[in-house]
């Protein structure tokens, strides 16, 4: 028998803030172990909360994203449970009152289009790092307290690949709204996924399991398949599937048990009686959502509808936003749409990634554009656009200093090609016999040896129209 996954997404993405969440320690990724904590986050006797303004308004710019319904009431519960990275005993989050509910996300899988229900945000604080080995577990501070949004889809998602391509969007929307880098290696964004079965047209939910502390889109797509056929193996056999808290194995390539998962019965939430409730300003909210950059969605559709870009292309722009911006600075100045993109997202992407850098780090927008504009205008061939932009992301100088210090131009000038071309006819008579016979393609040749004579700096379309004109004056 068949069965039908139903799936339920928990991201916790942690905010790009100074300070953390209720204290004023810093937020500093990489600091050494436990130097970036406060009393508060170490919940010593006497120390009281304060609410971040700045992860309150970031959670405002997600959920507006979002599409959901902003509550103005802010509110803060205690999430009681006890476990060594939680000093308090207890997390302060959001339970009653969460900050968004009802939103939505649009995805694309297999050119299908899914609308993806979201329950809720809520704005909490993480917990401290643990880290195990056979003898001990050591813990770092330093993550506790950091502010956190947590964005949950109702449990209506089916497939793996329907899961990744959700995360993806989310990644993109908690990057260009400026909340979050969303670095999964580095435990900025991480995800629980929520799993149960059922047979085919059924409304009843099997037994729910949940899969922790995934860390990268390939072992979250490989962790849901694993789990669905562990399920369903179980289901055929006529087993109960345990309501259970489990891990995907990397080594072993399947999901491991955990703990048995709690209820929010267990939890005892209450109203954190340490934060008063805040009414915030429609007005102050509405700013903030004023100020909000194009989204990525409404680029894409900029640039498949207006630029003409691919699909492709346009996902490979904005899977980076600094590229993304780069590439609309460029075309404001030059609209070559299709020409930019190509050697940004070709040429300009691999030096990226070769040496681990972005692109404002490699490259002024004026200088690239204008690159762009004499390419466009064949001033320069492809080939000399690719060794000058090369120069151009070493030494950050402008095309046309770089051109003048290596000796890099284009020859145009028509008396001079038609030198170098009846030069090339009388080195090789046999090949123009052939042209004449009917070889036509043989002219690609003939623009080969012009282009070694000029060591490449030939025009190769005007060299190529130059040839043919020969060829034919010739020939009469």
């Amino acid at each position: 028998m068949m069965f039908e996954a139903v799936i339920g997404i928990e991201v916790h993405c942690e905010l790009k803030t100074k300070s953390k969440m209720f204290s004023m320690a810093p937020v500093t990724f990489g600091s050494p172990p436990n130097t970036q904590v406060h009393v508060i986050d170490l919940a010593m006797p006497g120390t009281l909360p304060s609410v971040n303004k700045k992860a309150v308004e970031m959670a405002i710019r997600v959920c507006h994203a979002l599409h959901m319904d902003i509550d103005n009431l802010l509110r803060f519960d205690r999430k009681n449970y006890y476990y060594a990275d939680l000093p308090k005993g207890f997390q302060i989050t959001q339970y009653d009152h969460p900050i968004g509910k009802n939103g939505y996300l649009d995805i694309k899988v297999e050119g299908e289009t899914f609308k993806i229900p979201i329950e809720r945000v809520h704005l909490e604080e993480d917990t401290a790092k643990m880290t195990h080995s056979e003898n001990n577990t050591l813990i770092d501070y330093n993550r506790a307290g950091i502010p956190l949004i947590e964005i949950v889809t109702k449990p209506q998602l089916h497939t793996s690949q329907q899961v990744v391509a959700y995360l993806e969007a989310l990644r993109l929307i908690l990057i260009y709204t400026g909340v979050s880098d969303a670095i999964m290696a580095q435990g900025s964004m991480r995800c629980d996924i929520n799993i149960s079965l059922r047979q085919p047209h059924s409304s009843t939910l099997g037994e729910k399991v949940e899969i922790k502390n995934l860390n990268s889109f390939a072992n979250i797509q490989k962790a849901i398949d694993y789990e669905i056929q562990r399920q369903s193996h179980l289901l055929q056999q006529r087993l109960p599937v345990a309501r259970q808290t489990r891990r995907f194995d990397e080594k072993t390539q399947t999901t491991v048990v955990m703990r048995e998962k709690q209820s929010l019965l267990d939890y005892r939430y209450y109203p954190e009686p340490n934060i008063l409730p805040v009414c915030l300003d429609w007005q102050w909210i509405q700013s903030i959502i004023e100020r909000l950059p194009q989204l990525p969605d409404q680029r894409k559709q900029r640039y498949q509808k207006q630029y003409q870009l691919s699909f492709q292309d346009t996902m490979i722009l904005l899977s980076d936003q600094n590229l993304s911006d780069f590439y609309d600075q460029v075309v404001n100045i030059y609209p070559y749409y299709q020409t930019i993109c190509h050697w940004l997202i070709g040429d300009v992407r691999a030096y990226m990634h070769q040496y681990q850098r972005n692109i404002f780090e490699l490259l002024s927008v004026q200088d690239f554009a204008e690159l762009m504009h004499m390419l466009e205008r064949k001033e320069i061939s492809s080939k000399q656009t690719k060794q000058i932009l090369e120069f151009m992301m070493i030494e950050k100088k402008s095309p046309h200093v770089i051109m003048e210090a290596y000796h890099i131009q284009q020859v145009s000038d028509e008396h001079l090609l038609m030198q170098y071309i009846e030069e090339v006819l009388h080195d090789y008579p046999q090949q123009v016999a052939e042209y004449y016979a009917g070889k036509h393609q043989i002219c690609g040749f003939f623009v080969g040896q012009v282009m070694k004579k000029t060591k490449g700096q030939a025009n190769p379309q005007k060299t190529n129209e130059l040839l043919k004109c020969l060829l034919e004056k010739r020939k009469t």
